[in-house]
């Protein structure tokens, strides 16, 4: 019999026995349909469809949130952020949103005797209400939730201050040459993405027109710090880079490996080898690119023999967004591609195109390969099913072991999805129920469909996952069950 159906038979408190990694690969903005294993003639994604082949392959996987921090927020506290204020999008100046007297995910992995990393987008805030000095340590980093490493930018590549940190420190900083941030005024004699509009590399369509840094304007303002400035084509190799060096540094012990990539988000700014590699313009180029990174973290495990026994898991934080605020050809160059596969909407949407995203799960001693599940997983589950997996003794809010449904023992996921999108809706088995809502059906800058009607919508996703047509008014007694069933969660 092979190991790995032999392992499959046995329960987890013996698996955890020895150890195995963790490393979470968390796109930024990739959809459903993104990835050539779920469907994607446009763009090819050879390293990803390896996890496919070699793991399991999720139709059910979802983001707890429809845009990033707050989906960040709860994968990494196992607490669903529409729990707590301010955790909506960040600036990238916010202080940190995480108290570091909670339990988190890998604060508990730690104390299990994990070494601990995250490397990529952070997006979670530094520092304390007071604000960020960036030009001394900050001790309120992802060091101080439970990360005995980090290097990371603070929030998103299209946010100043431009720079990435590196436990708690600006790398390269020149302190005779300062950095200052504000999210209210520009700096007197500096330009902006209005003053300098006709010299920008890549033009804005929405927002993203304060500081400019590196030919691209950005959403807040900047000065100083000349040296520790990032180059955007070259942040996927920067990333990758310190994602293996965490791993090659870790090999002795367990380690847990928080890998959050930037693409493809905004800017789209694909290194010039990736450039061209698909017809889609910038996008299509750095999901090929995201592509990429994920294979430098499999070579690196397959190098230092470590596949066998350690579990990847590949998400996003949120569905796809075609403009999110510039010009990049993304919609025109779009042709028959479908980001979000079959699903409705996407970031930003109650549909299921906003938090319905790739979930892939492969660790060859527990995962027969090549397996298909329908079974719906979320990620705020992640927190408690880790820490079941490494034999940790830990409790969440409102995160629940779903090991059997992650390692491919059970068809049986999660019975209830809650869905966020600046408000909620929920999924409970094959029934999904959005509230009424008002505001606007589609959002005016990224032309996504948002999912407010003024009217409750009920889909029965076993039968139409496209969201095309509500039965609530065929259904009253279905609405009502759904309704008493979200507002038990909430």
């Amino acid at each position: 019999m092979k190991l790995t159906a032999l392992l499959t038979m046995l329960p987890l408190a013996l698996i955890a026995a020895e150890k195995p990694n963790i490393v979470l690969i968390y796109a930024d903005d990739l959809g459903y349909g993104d990835i050539s294993c779920n469907g994607a003639k446009a763009v090819q994604t050879p390293n990803i469809d390896r996890l496919a082949k070699e793991g399991i392959n999720f139709t059910a996987g979802y983001s707890t949130s429809a845009t990033c921090t707050p989906s960040r927020f709860s994968l990494l506290t196992g607490k669903y952020a529409w729990r707590k204020q301010g955790t909506g999008i960040l600036p990238g100046d916010a202080a940190l949103i995480i108290d570091p007297a909670q339990p988190t995910l890998p604060g508990t992995l730690g104390k299990a005797g994990y070494r601990t990393g995250v490397v990529g987008k952070w997006h979670l805030g530094l520092g304390g209400k007071e604000g960020v000095n960036w030009n001394e340590p900050i001790k309120l980093s992802p060091n101080a939730v439970g990360f005995d490493f980090s290097h990371i930018m603070a929030a998103t590549g299209d946010r100043v201050p431009c720079v990435y940190v590196e436990d708690g420190k600006v790398v390269n900083l020149d302190p005779a040459d300062p950095i200052e941030v504000s999210y209210k005024t520009p700096f007197p004699g500096l330009p902006t993405g209005v003053s300098h509009r006709a010299e920008l590399k890549m033009d804005w369509s929405h927002g993203h027109n304060m500081a400019v840094v590196n030919g691209i304007g950005r959403i807040g303002y900047m000065k100083g710090g000349a040296k520790a400035l990032w180059k955007d084509e070259d942040m996927a190799d920067h990333f990758s880079v310190q994602a293996v060096r965490f791993i090659r540094e870790s090999k002795e012990q367990p380690f847990f490996l928080f890998f959050a990539l930037h693409d493809p988000h905004v800017p789209r700014v694909p290194h010039p080898r990736f450039v061209g590699k698909t017809t889609m313009g910038p996008r299509g180029d750095v999901i090929v690119q995201t592509d990429w990174q994920v294979g430098e973290v499999l070579k690196a495990l397959d190098d230092l023999k470590l596949t066998e026994n350690t579990l990847v898991i590949l998400s996003s934080d949120n569905g796809p967004v075609i403009d999110d605020g510039y010009k990049d050809d993304a919609a025109e160059k779009l042709g028959d591609h479908k980001p979000a596969g079959p699903f409705r909407g996407g970031k930003y949407s109650l549909y299921e195109g906003g938090t319905r995203v790739p979930t892939l799960a492969r660790w060859p001693a527990r995962i027969k390969p090549g397996t298909t599940s329908d079974a719906a997983v979320s990620q705020i589950d992640f927190a408690k099913t880790f820490a079941t997996i490494a034999g940790a003794d830990a409790s969440f809010p409102d995160s629940r072991d779903a090991s059997a449904a992650l390692l491919g023992g059970s068809e049986k996921g999660r019975e209830e999805i809650i869905i966020h999108a600046g408000r909620l809706a929920i999924r409970s088995g094959d029934w999904k129920f959005i509230p009424p809502g008002q505001g606007a059906k589609r959002s005016k800058s990224t032309n996504t469909e948002l999912g407010n009607e003024p009217v409750g919508q009920l889909f029965d996703l076993s039968k139409d996952p496209g969201e095309k047509t509500n039965v609530a008014k065929d259904l009253p007694a279905k609405v009502s069950e759904m309704k008493e069933r979200l507002g038990a969660v909430r």
